[in-house]
């Protein structure tokens, strides 16, 4: 451990290079004269942030760089060394009580860290070392071993794979730890390797470790007697990661590439960046205040002490001489000292013990999302998922959401709907449909061989069966199907022969199963299918161009057996249809944009003849440029895009992907809200256009403005000055005109009225000139212009965005005036930077691998799980932690105000009020147990309420219970009730013969007397504010007033020996022993809580109540058991007339 950080620090050799070398086995080449034995990193897992040795340091270290703890540590440092009126204690014990709660959790979560640590470096597996398999922990694998896995094992380190046991050289892997994905990958042993590998000499010289998932670079040079080596190109095809697990395969053998810390899947696992939620910007600001309000009672206290003792008499009284050392001390110091001492006295009004109470609300609450039922999800058998409890308020915030298409609002469940060959529709469906002006019988291909030609409809068929890389899983046998009608195996059994990365794909060979022809999987390196005669043909698979999502199509080349060479590419038209005849386009584009109108994905279909000459070509520049280990990604793109070229069209395919269940009611739930729903796809504009109108993003009367390359195009001005004029036309309609005739504020959904709606469309193209202007006076102010046309829309949809695009529209928002709350939620990988970005990340557990979900703050089985959690977990969250808030602040300067109060009737003398165990219990226990409770299980407005009524989510948006006025209230009903504390027991203590026997009672009965009434009022006040009664509230409530009560008797009640002066020694008990104290007491209560009293009974319901009461005047949920089973109004004010019109 220390040489890897050693070499951390100082930078090894291995860092200042681009590749490694390692020798496969740990034997040197053949030839080879010396051979220095290279350093790696062990194959150690560390996920753990601390040690035995250096937790506590680095554990103090973190947790004082908070503002807050290190306030208080100079408060008790101050305390120590400097003569203050109150003991150390009462600062030291609340900050020794949150650093050791707080080292408590987190050295709790890094014992977890290290316990999955070692079940993981433990792990034994089979290493082979002279010409046989040694048994080793997994921490002990070293660069260059070759390691043996068997199926349904996890690869203990990322391996190039050797030898397996299948014939055809593959195995089979799933990577659901590393990016959720279930669906069986394959990869390749490399050519060449020998069957024993004992005797196996190779060198392999690969990239840097680096985390990208889906790249990897490097060569191996296998040397073997008496020949010059062999040089065999690495790719991620080759490379079994750490992780992920073998399947379908009894064994393989693996040379160990990257090992420990520098495996893809550590890598990956770095911290994401810290998102601070809004209630966080807002109790550092309330903070601020509260430390001027400190530092300005400190120093008017100072200064008023030293003008009272100018006058005669009180800076040096008869009884009190001052020493000789007190005499000689300067006086600036003195000054300063006792400012010191004011801070220390006065410091409590600073909230200390809210930051570990906030920690814990957001902790426990988290699990009430993941505890719900109605996330449950019974097809995945999984329910929510909380990755970030720091943002549970943030979700009653948010003001835009933006969304992926595919896999969020629609199913990616894909469906084989229809095909379009050489320009005529072939639909599987018994129906007929009149199109393009003619009529067409939609059918099997054996009913419409007049109408393509017998050759294309099988060029096409068998570019479907052969362009793909889909896996037949080993063990199930395919049958041929009876008839072409498409009788043949059930969906189910079909869903079981065929493995693939991308349910497109299957979807895709199951269509032109449906049609006869039938992929019946790979031999080797053939292709094997069953065409309509029920003859099997095979072809040689040649090359394989993959997918990416730059190129949006992926090619293979194959060879028959009469010889002939042929390419088959499928992609989207727009990277189709340039690279294929023009005259073949307008046959098919046609039907491509009709199918995308409905709602279909489309893929194109080409082809191309390859003569010997031209493949000879390909074939070495493809061998070329993967054997490069620099820029290897962009030469293989050249020789993609120059094959590629001059193809043929053949057809066109549509595919259905359903919407998810309850998308329309989800997204008008949103609207209905407040929130801006913004679609972002790669999809075409036709296809995501048909999905917002379905649903309900776009309605009939929705007037659509359109920004795309297609709108650009129209006229014969330049791209810019098209692109200005338009801006400039959208604002009017949509920004200035609407302006001139709205009354309302903001663009909300008007359902009844005859207000005009705009829906905004870009494209990825457009975009990038919006984003990218050039920086001249008319292009700067595009994205000004773009922004503020996009939010006076109400949906936004930007289609074929690229992931960074994503991203970039997410920050522009974000970053916008009045940085409005933001929420990205998608499924796939795709979406993971948009989902990084917003201010909330929601992961949606899809098809598409559960990247999003690793990388989101929640994560959710459904789309329609996400109403339930922004309108009801959102919205109370934030009225939980908010009154959380607002009511520490209030309670600690009723504390602290009559201590303020105090010092102008002890000569400023720092005389504290408050005994030193009520200094230091009244947060800690006195007041905190109520106020977790209710922020844990308030509910002022019942759960169903919440999700028929949406628009009582907009009564919170904006931060509403934390702005200043809410604020303003607050402090001014504390500054009151303090007030009343201190001189309606100073009015008590005229005189202070209270007792019966004449007993005159001091000043530690006249605090004694103020503590107690600030107890009961501050907890009654939140009895007064608690609508949702459970046993647990009463428990804590009428429980920490119980306690209080039998500490103080307990307290003063006994002789403690460790105490030098027991200050409160039988004074609870004395003044309760007096009817005039307990009158006092119960008035001041009283009185104290009077404004709200008043103010709960004359006014009437603002915000959530009122928009509560005119929705359900009259409802009564009493019966319901996940009802709050108090009205809308707290529960003592309540009366008989309450009980008939109780709102549940």
């Amino acid at each position: 451990m220390f040489r890897r950080c050693f070499n951390r620090w100082c930078g090894g050799d291995e860092k200042r290079v681009d590749s490694r070398t390692i020798y496969v086995g740990h034997r040197r080449c053949p030839g080879t004269n010396t051979y220095l034995p290279l350093k790696f990193c062990d194959n150690r897992i560390i996920s753990s942030k601390y040690t035995v040795w250096n937790f506590l340091p680095k554990n103090l270290f973190e947790q004082f760089r908070r503002i807050a703890n290190f306030y208080f540590l100079i408060i008790f440092l101050v305390q120590v060394i400097v003569d203050t009126p109150t003991s150390p204690v009462t600062s030291g014990l609340p900050l020794f009580f949150v650093i050791t709660v707080t080292a408590i959790k987190q050295g709790y979560e890094d014992w977890l860290r290290h316990k999955a640590d070692n079940e993981v470096n433990k792990y034994l597996v089979s290493v082979q070392e002279d010409g046989g398999a040694v048994r080793k922990e997994s921490e002990e694998i070293k660069v260059g071993d070759v390691v043996e896995v068997t199926e349904d094992e996890t690869f203990p380190c990322d391996l190039i794979l050797l030898q397996s046991t299948r014939d055809d050289g593959t195995c089979f892997v799933t990577t659901a730890s590393l990016d959720g994905e279930s669906n069986h990958k394959t990869h390749f042993t490399v050519a060449d390797t020998e069957k024993h590998l004992d005797s196996f000499y190779a060198t392999i010289e690969c990239e840097q470790p680096q985390p990208d998932l889906y790249k990897f670079v490097g060569r191996m040079h296998i040397t073997k007697d008496g020949q010059e080596p062999i040089v065999r190109s690495l790719g991620p095809e080759n490379l079994l990661l750490k992780g992920a697990t073998l399947k379908n395969t009894k064994k393989i053998y693996g040379v160990a590439v990257y090992t420990g810390m520098e495996t893809k899947m550590a890598l990956n696992y770095q911290g994401k960046s810290q998102k601070r939620s809004a209630v966080e910007k807002s109790i550092n600001a309330f903070l601020i205040v509260y430390l001027c309000i400190l530092i300005s009672k400190a120093l008017v206290c100072t200064t008023l002490k030293y003008v009272w003792q100018s006058h005669p008499g009180h800076d040096e009284p008869w009884y009190n001489q001052k020493t000789q050392k007190e005499k000689d001390t300067f006086k600036f110091l003195k000054m300063f000292t006792d400012f010191l001492s004011f801070m220390v006295l006065f410091n409590f009004i600073i909230p200390v013990s809210m930051y570990v109470t906030v920690e814990m609300q957001k902790f426990l609450g988290s699990f009430f999302i993941s505890w719900d039922k109605d996330f449950f999800d019974p097809e995945i058998q999984e329910g929510a998922l909380v990755n970030t409890s720091d943002l549970n308020e943030e979700l009653g915030q948010v003001e835009y959401v933006f969304t992926d298409k595919t896999g969020t609002l629609t199913q990616n469940n894909m469906e084989f709907i229809e095909c379009c060959i050489d320009g005529y529709q072939y639909n599987y469906r018994d129906s007929r449909t009149e199109l393009d002006g003619f009529c067409v019988t939609d059918g099997p291909v054996s009913k419409l061989q007049e109408k393509a030609g017998k050759e294309k409809e099988e060029l096409f068929l068998r570019a479907l069966c052969l362009c793909h890389t889909v896996q037949v899983k080993e063990g199930t046998e395919l049958h041929g199907m009876d008839e072409v009608d498409g009788i043949g195996a059930s969906d189910d059994a079909e869903q079981c022969c065929y493995i693939a990365s991308s349910p497109d794909e299957v979807a895709l060979v199951k269509g032109a199963k449906k049609y006869g022809f039938m992929f019946l999987g790979m031999e080797g390196k053939h292709m094997k299918m069953q065409n309509r005669n029920k003859d099997v043909e095979q072809y040689e698979l040649l090359h394989v161009l993959n997918f990416d999502p730059v190129r949006r199509r992926m090619s293979v080349i194959v060879k028959t057996k009469s010889g002939e060479t042929l390419l088959f590419c499928k992609g989207a038209d727009s990277s189709v249809f340039p690279r294929v005849q023009a005259e073949e386009v307008e046959r098919i584009r046609m039907h491509v944009e009709r199918n995308a109108m409905e709602g279909y994905r489309t893929l194109c279909m080409a082809y191309k003849s390859l003569s010997s000459e031209e493949y000879e070509q390909t074939d070495a520049a493809l061998q070329d440029a993967r054997l490069a280990l620099q820029d290897r990604e962009e030469r293989l793109a050249q020789v993609y895009d120059q094959v590629e070229a001059g193809m043929h069209l053949i057809g066109a395919t549509a595919v259905e992907d359903r919407l998810q269940e309850e998308a329309a009611e989800t997204m008008e739930a949103l609207h209905g809200a407040g929130m801006k729903v913004w679609v972002l796809t790669g999809d075409k504009m036709e296809t995501a256009k048909s999905t917002c109108y379905a649903c309900r993003l776009f309605l009939k009367s929705t007037e659509l403005l359109e920004l795309t390359v297609r709108t650009l195009e129209e006229g014969d001005h330049p791209r810019e000055e098209k692109l200005h004029e338009l801006l400039l036309g959208y604002h009017k309609r949509a920004v200035q005109d609407r302006h001139k005739d709205k009354d309302k504020e903001a663009v909300t959904r008007s359902w009844s009225s005859g207000f005009r709606e705009f829906g905004f469309i870009v494209d990825g193209a457009t975009l990038s000139l919006v984003l990218n202007a050039s920086p001249d006076a008319s292009a700067s102010r595009y994205k000004s212009l773009f922004l503020q046309i996009c939010q006076n829309c109400t949906a936004v949809l930007c289609c074929r965005m690229a992931p960074l695009q994503k991203a970039q529209i997410v920050k522009m928002v974000k970053n916008s005036k009045g940085s409005p709350i933001t929420l990205s939620i998608g499924d796939g990988a795709n979406d993971v930077s948009m989902i990084l970005e917003a201010h909330v990340g929601i992961g949606v557990k899809g098809k598409e691998g559960r990247q999003a979900v690793r990388n989101s703050d929640y994560a959710i089985p459904k789309l329609k799980h996400l109403k339930k959690l922004l309108l009801v977990h959102g919205h109370l969250y934030y009225v939980r932690i908010a009154h959380l808030v607002q009511y520490f602040f209030y309670k600690n300067l009723c504390f602290i105000l009559p201590q303020f109060l105090y010092q102008f009737f002890c000569g400023f003398s720092q005389q504290p009020l408050y005994d030193a165990a009520y200094l230091t219990m009244y947060n800690i226990c006195f007041t905190s147990m109520p106020i977790v409770a209710y922020s844990l299980l308030e509910q002022h407005i019942c759960i169903e309420s919440l999700l028929e009524n949406a628009s009582l989510y907009r009564g919170i948006a904006k931060n509403a219970m934390l702005r200043w006025g809410p604020f303003l209230y607050w402090t001014l009903l504390g500054l009151f009730e303090g007030l009343v504390f201190f001189f309606g027991v100073y009015q008590l203590f005229w005189n202070p013969a209270l007792a019966d026997n004449g007993q005159v009672f001091g000043n530690w009965t006249f605090g004694t007397i103020v503590f107690t009434v600030l107890v009961f009022t501050v907890t009654l006040k939140l009895a007064m504010d608690t609508r949702h009664w459970t046993w647990v509230n009463h428990f804590v409530i009428w429980g920490s007033l119980a306690f209080y009560i039998f500490f103080s008797f307990f307290w003063g009640g006994i002789i403690w020996p460790f105490m030098q002066q027991q200050r409160l020694y039988f004074v609870f008990a004395n003044m309760l022993s007096s009817v005039s104290a307990w009158l006092i007491i119960i008035l001041l209560i009283m009185v104290s809580l009077l404004p709200d009293i008043v103010i709960g009974v004359f006014r009437q319901p603002q915000g959530p109540d009122r928009q509560q009461f005119q929705k359900n005047p009259g409802q009564s949920g009493a019966g319901d058991p996940l009802s709050p089973q108090s009205p809308a109004r707290p529960l003592l004010f309540r009366n008989f007339a309450d009980e008939s019109n109780t709102v549940l």
